[in-house]
């Protein structure tokens, strides 16, 4: 116990869950009384760093906003409470601290970030607020002090950073959380919880066609992880399963709940190990893990390269002649490039903020490799999009599609034709999200502009006015144009080795340059 009448602050950002969470315990461990906050910072809401694109768009507003609201619930059934405020988090904090009394206030504990504008946050705390300052790390399956080397010794290639971390690290286990929590300091307003509109931020349009109904906040999470591992079983084939397009559960969708740490990690590996024993272990519930270590390795980088995840040239300081057509990028981002598949995955994103992991790869590839935009364009729009975004993630992976970051593999490459003819054979899922095409029939819906005029015409298609030209026509694709059946899909070209991150890829978090 602290003092008697002393109150920790504890301020949430993205760790807004009450399971497996240091800040919480440790408070409620030390203090008469603790005042739990969350404060929207008008920054998150401004532009992007280079581009001025959003920086929280819609969907991820009100994904946000939904999970703020699931947090005070359940700080409520605990004895406890969410104060809100909007304003520059050290601002804010030194007004609580002054109407509580300085004296009063023992500590202000947060978990700890990573990268530049979330340091930048937590040094003005430091400096501003004239109360103790604790942290904790929160956001790993893997914790920094257990790590078999500093993070800035971090492997700069994938497989030896897993090898290492899971023969020599512990997964720490879960803490215990208290069932109830000190109660709020006297004379606190809680104050209101904003609107997509009272943050500046259009409404989002909900869409029919989202694989999953996105809900924020920790107890959706938990009913999802339960969902995918014990009512449908559907971990049990997931590494058969996580390259799909159509539907609730072909992969785990954990990542949207991640981000802002809704979900612990540890509380994924713990449920997955029970499972395993309980039920079955095989491939797939190991890839789920696999899949963890991915999102903790992107945020190591991170710690190893600072600001340098940003720069033009990536970690590896490449030089390399990006170009800033508007013109193409509004076509790949409006999914309006003439390219069904790289089109329906673009479409998806703005219309429900998520996208699955094999189109991430693809529509990154696409704008890095064949358009050879700047990167940077599409981890921009990335961050103002996805609901899941996290910036380790996010540009941990855009680096690596770009080639100027953790890819061993020199100029990898995908074919986006053939990835389509491979992965939505049949041609539903570009049917679904371009419906423009809908009366073009197989996997021909993904090379449209090689199809004869008669076909196009009993299509209801017509090139450059229903639907677009394509804005480029890599020479690499011809060689599925004769493999397109009406029903069928193409094979052939290069075996598919397993790609990283299948399902925890590009995910949530906080704003980036």
């Amino acid at each position: 116990m602290g003092t008697k009448g002393k109150t920790i602050i504890c301020l949430f950002r993205n760790d807004l869950r009450i399971h497996d969470n240091e800040v919480l315990q440790w408070a409620n461990r030390n203090a008469d009384f603790v005042l739990p906050m969350y404060i929207f910072d008008p920054r998150h809401f401004g532009g992007t760093y280079h581009f001025g694109f959003p920086k929280t768009g819609p969907h991820r507003t009100k994904f946000l906003l939904e999970s703020i609201q699931d947090l005070r619930k359940n700080l409520k059934i605990r004895g406890s409470g969410l104060a809100v405020r909007k304003g520059k988090p050290h601002e804010e904090l030194k007004k609580m601290i002054d109407m509580l009394g300085q004296s009063s206030v023992h500590s202000v504990v947060f978990h700890e970030e990573v990268t530049q504008e979330e340091l930048d946050v937590e040094k003005s705390i430091k400096k501003h607020c004239g109360v103790n300052i604790k942290t904790f790390w929160g956001h790993t399956l893997y914790h920094s002090e257990d790590l078999p080397f500093s993070p800035s010794q971090t492997p700069d290639v994938y497989t030896q950073f897993r090898k290492r971390v899971e023969s020599q690290a512990p997964v720490r286990k879960c803490l215990d959380m208290p069932k109830s929590f000190r109660p709020l300091p006297e004379g606190v307003e809680e104050g209101e919880i904003p609107t997509n509109k009272d943050l500046g931020v259009e409404d989002p349009v909900t869409d029919p066609r989202s694989v999953v109904d996105f809900l924020g906040g920790e107890s959706v999470a938990i009913d999802r992880l339960h969902h995918y591992l014990w009512e449908t079983d559907a971990i049990a084939t997931y590494k058969e399963t996580r390259n799909g397009l159509l539907g609730a559960d072909y992969s785990t969708k954990f990542s949207v709940w991640l981000a802002l740490g809704s979900l612990s990690p540890r509380h994924i590996f713990w449920e997955v190990k029970r499972y395993e024993n309980e039920r079955t272990s095989n491939n797939s519930t190991y890839w789920v893990l696999f899949e963890l270590i991915w999102r903790d390795y992107f945020r190591y980088v991170a710690m190893k390269y600072g600001n340098q995840i940003f720069y033009e040239g990536g970690i590896q300081n490449k030089n390399i002649r990006w170009k800033q057509d508007k013109q193409f990028f509004r076509a790949w981002k409006e999914g309006k490039t003439g390219v069904p598949f790289v089109d329906a995955n673009m479409r998806e994103l703005a219309a429900t903020g998520f996208m699955s992991n094999r189109g991430r790869q693809n529509v990154a590839s696409f704008l890095a490799k064949d358009l050879h935009l700047d990167w940077r364009l599409g981890a921009e729009w990335f961050e103002s999009m996805l609901l899941d975004h996290d910036v380790c993630s996010n540009y941990g992976n855009w680096l690596y599609s770009a080639g100027i970051g953790n890819d061993p593999r020199e100029d990898r490459k995908f074919n986006v034709v053939k990835q389509g003819f491979d992965y939505d054979s049949e041609g539903d899922y570009v049917r679904t999200w371009v419906p423009e095409l809908k009366n073009v029939h197989g996997g021909s819906v993904h090379i449209v502009w090689t199809l004869s005029r008669g076909i196009l015409e009993k299509a209801g298609v017509t090139l450059g006015e229903t639907y677009p030209n394509p804005v480029h026509v890599a020479p690499e694709w011809s060689r599925h144009y004769s493999k397109a059946s009406g029903s069928g899909g193409a094979r052939g070209g290069s075996s598919h080795r397993p790609q990283k991150g299948i399902d925890f890829y590009f995910k949530g978090g906080n704003q980036r340059r």
